[in-house]
């Protein structure tokens, strides 16, 4: 029978601090975590989940194949939600790091280009079941977005905040709909399939946006203005041609 994100957190809950520089640590109970053992909670997460939904996997499960005790788990996350999502956390900061090219397009560039890529992986796949799980089960949901989406924004927004203080990027715009827009059309493509999540899609992504985000494109902005609105009002008349 499935389980809810209520059923699969305890009720008693330490949220670990997420470092995505170096590995999850926590400040959990009992003793400081074996990296070892760790790496391997993690990495058997991960492949579990490569292979069905994380409904269908339990703390037995990840202890055998990780080769530990089941009670190593529980000292250092509450469930097996929280050890999925950090392991999927862990996974995705590996292979889609955040850039400093000292450009913000090129940065997004890299990092869109890394993500697409991810996500046609079977790890990078599991953000499909977490998306899907989330629509039905509002806890997991609200675990979904405090122990992944929020670190992984944050660490995306560096590149957003970077090109705001070089000036390459209009600090009006929203920062949280940019980050939308920017990686939105890559997770929508890995759900809906309704069309291929090729790298070279990022270049495409990048290069419509930009051509609004590059704060030095204002005059390019303008041009573009004019024109329209002088093609609106030649329609305009057309079509009065014909009433």
């Amino acid at each position: 029978m499935r389980q809810s994100a209520t059923q699969l957190a305890s009720s008693s809950i330490v949220v670990p601090k997420n470092n995505l520089d170096n590995s999850i640590k926590s400040d959990c109970r009992g003793r400081p975590r074996s990296e070892e053992s760790e790496e391997a909670i993690l990495a058997a997460t991960i492949q579990l989940l490569s292979e069905k939904p994380l409904r269908d996997i339990s703390m037995e499960e990840i202890a055998r194949k990780a080769g530990v005790g089941k009670a190593t788990i529980y000292k250092w996350w509450p469930s097996r939600a929280y050890v999925a999502l950090d392991a999927f956390l862990r996974k995705t900061t590996q292979m889609v790091p955040t850039p400093d090219t000292g450009s913000v397009r090129k940065d997004v560039l890299e990092q869109l280009r890394s993500v697409m890529v991810f996500y046609k992986s079977p790890a990078g796949r599991i953000m499909g079941q977490f998306v899907a799980e989330s629509q039905s089960d509002k806890e997991f949901a609200d675990l979904f977005r405090e122990r992944f989406l929020k670190p992984r924004r944050e660490a995306i927004g560096v590149i957003f905040d970077r090109g705001v203080e070089r000036g390459e990027i209009d600090q009006n715009f929203d920062r949280e709909l940019v980050l939308d827009m920017i990686y939105g059309s890559a997770i929508y493509r890995m759900i809906v399939r309704h069309a291929p999540l090729e790298v070279k899609v990022a270049d495409e992504v990048v290069s419509i946006l930009f051509g609004g985000l590059d704060n030095r494109s204002s005059e390019k902005a303008s041009i573009a203005d004019k024109t329209a609105r002088k093609h609106s009002v030649s329609r305009g008349k057309a079509k009065r041609q014909y009433i």
